[in-house]
């Protein structure tokens, strides 16, 4: 049998000569991909151009797919972190093929045509030919297509990875891929690309029955937080809503469609078992056929006790003083998880960029636990390594020199009751986190030189280090982490957020209540890089209230002080767009002066039409005169 490469290859050259792929050398799949690529009437030798769309088509989408781009986002950073270092691309796609998002290494090669892969680009078969993201779009489950299958010699050179999003109502909702060159790993990725589609289905379904009771259930308790757990959202009444594909699974052809009720799956009566979830975290259910499931209700603290048979309204929705902004509904989704882990004192863990606002969500869930305690923030990296155990756990009068009078309870103490809050948990010295972990076993500390003590306390944690890559370095305990990540999230970079102007009218509200910003000066706003994400913005924010007190800020005043002391929005250092910054410049550029002929040199027309401000066209403009 020939090597794939020499089938590929083959199979090419007989394209070429009849016109027609080989069926015999040609997987079914990509077979048929290369037929409709042949009726599309496109040319192994002559691949069309890409095609993109404008920067506010590609906003406005990303901004529509909010709630699944979120849940991918993480995601990708998720997978970028497993298989990072062997040449590889994440990338996410809407149903239409258009890429919303990338992460990429840096070694992700110019060879691999990288011009064309960033977003706003098309990636259907139409136009691209055979490929992960729109041979996945159009067959609607997970394919990898390799080397040379892609019908297109510019693809040549890479393996993608490619695996469909459904929402919970079963449709198509966007393509997950990874590409890498072809002598990266293929199984290994297959297998991470689909377990990560999976978290996101599950999200989404999470995301979309939140107001209903969630049930997960398994043949085995220790699978029951896993991907292989089966989800069934049901109403007040125990009518079947929706469930995802593992229940169907589980239940072996049980009706699980929407309209059925619960009593026609299992034989548990209904209201016995939303009462008993309000008691137990699990228990025991028994499907029509015989077959026994652990399972929980994820969401027992919004429904009240049952009454007649039914389980009632959820109750008002809990009032948290502490405000943390969440209008993007993916950080809507962590708020949710960290006010639930918060109730129930599961230690949490916030990854997230420096001023992505993991100590604001820290305080929130401090506020959610409704714990009488105070909030203490310690920030590890600032503590001296010799004095760090003494301060957390305290330490006796005299203990050591320079001990002071009266000793010090120590950090654990003073949050005995609350929380407490531990910031660059990374930078631990390795010595302490066996003492950090000792304690977490039984919630005891034991000062220096004083007697050990138990303390209730609701333990955050935060980092913007790679613990993966401090664990694989011996800097970092893995026991630890799994102890502290009981929940754990990830904060989104600033310009990742759907919820920009929400955020901005937030901090801006506690800078100078009385002034607030045009649609125009967001917009502005919006297009700048923010390295330094919420905590860089609210610093220009501060100098934007200076001046304008009690006005409106428009993007004059924007420009006005952003001037050349932020970034605009572009891709990070290192990655395969970074180096294509100044092309895509001159595309932009290209389209703002042909639409700007177009209409007569009417520059509110060109804006209109491209979706963008008056003062983009000016700048571009002024670029070509410069």
């Amino acid at each position: 049998m020939l090597p794939t490469s020499r089938r590929g290859e083959n199979a090419w050259m007989t394209l070429e000569q009849r016109g027609a792929p080989p069926a015999e050398l040609l997987s079914a799949d990509i077979y048929d991909s290369w037929m409709r690529c042949i009726s599309f009437g496109l040319d192994t030798l002559r691949p069309p151009s890409p095609e993109f769309v404008s920067p506010a088509m590609l906003r406005q989408e990303q901004q529509r797919c909010s709630l699944v781009r979120g849940l991918a986002l993480a995601e990708m950073h998720t997978l970028h972190q497993q298989i990072a270092g062997s040449n590889f691309m994440i990338a996410f796609a809407n149903v239409d093929g258009l890429l919303l998002d990338i992460i990429s290494d840096s070694s992700f090669s110019d060879a691999s045509n990288a011009a064309s892969i960033r977003p706003g680009t098309v990636w259907t078969e139409r136009i691209c030919g055979t490929n992960g993201l729109g041979t996945a779009a159009h067959l609607k489950r997970a394919i990898v297509v390799h080397g040379r299958d892609h019908f297109f010699s510019r693809y040549n050179n890479l393996t993608c990875v490619a695996a469909p999003i459904f929402a919970p109502d079963g449709e198509l909702t966007g393509i997950l891929d990874a590409s890498s060159d072809c002598m990266s790993r293929q199984a290994h990725t297959q297998a991470l690309v689909a377990m990560a589609a999976t978290q996101i289905e599950n999200g989404l379904f999470r995301e979309h029955h939140c107001g209903n009771i969630l049930i997960a259930f398994h043949n085995r308790g220790e699978y029951l937080h896993t991907l292989s757990a089966g989800l069934l959202a049901v109403d007040n009444e125990g009518r079947i809503l929706a469930a995802n594909r593992a229940a169907g699974i589980l239940l072996h052809g049980l009706p699980a469609s929407p309209g059925r009720r619960f009593a026609d799956l299992f034989r548990t009566k209904f209201s016995t078992f939303v009462d008993e979830g309000r008691r137990k975290e699990r228990q025991r259910l028994e499907d029509e056929v015989g077959s026994q499931f652990i399972a929980t209700i994820q969401n027992t603290r919004q429904f009240s006790m049952v009454r007649g048979g039914s389980a009632p309204q959820p109750p008002p929705p809990m009032e948290i003083a502490t405000q943390f902004v969440s209008a993007d509904p993916a950080i809507a989704g962590i708020v949710r998880r960290v006010e639930s882990a918060a109730t129930r004192k599961m230690p949490i863990l916030i990854r997230g960029e420096t001023g992505t606002g993991k100590e604001q969500l820290a305080r929130h869930a401090h506020a959610a636990s409704r714990r009488s305690g105070e909030f203490v923030a310690v920030n590890c990296a600032a503590l001296p390594e010799s004095l760090i155990e003494a301060e957390l756990f305290g330490y006796a009068e005299g203990a050591f020199t320079g001990a002071r009078k009266g000793g010090s309870a120590g950090f654990f103490k003073e949050a005995d009751g609350g929380t407490l809050f531990l910031d660059e948990i990374g930078d631990m010295p390795v010595a302490l986190q066996a003492v950090l972990l000792r304690f977490l076993d039984d919630w005891t500390v034991r000062p220096v030189g004083g007697a050990k003590r138990q303390v209730d306390v609701l333990l955050v944690s935060a980092t913007n280090a790679n613990l993966d890559a401090s664990i694989a370095k011996g800097r970092f305990r893995s026991d630890l982490l799994f102890r502290l990540n009981t929940l754990e999230v990830t904060l989104p970079p600033l310009h990742e957020r759907s919820d920009f102007a929400d955020i901005s009218r937030h901090l801006m509200r506690k800078i100078d209540p009385s002034a607030d910003f045009t649609e125009s000066a967001i917009d502005r706003l919006a297009e700048l890089e923010w390295d330094g994400n919420i905590r860089e913005l609210r610093n220009v924010l501060s100098r934007l209230s200076l001046g304008a007190p009690g006005g409106l800020i428009d993007e004059a005043a924007v420009d006005g002080v952003v001037g050349h002391s932020c970034k605009e929005r572009q891709p990070r250092e290192g990655s395969s767009n970074h180096r294509l910054r100044n092309d895509l410049h001159e595309i932009q550029r290209a389209q703002v002066l042909t639409v700007f002929a177009e209409t007569g040199k009417n520059i509110s027309k060109t804006a209109r039409r491209l979706g963008v401000s008056r003062n983009t066209i000016y700048r571009t403009l002024r670029d070509r005169q410069g």
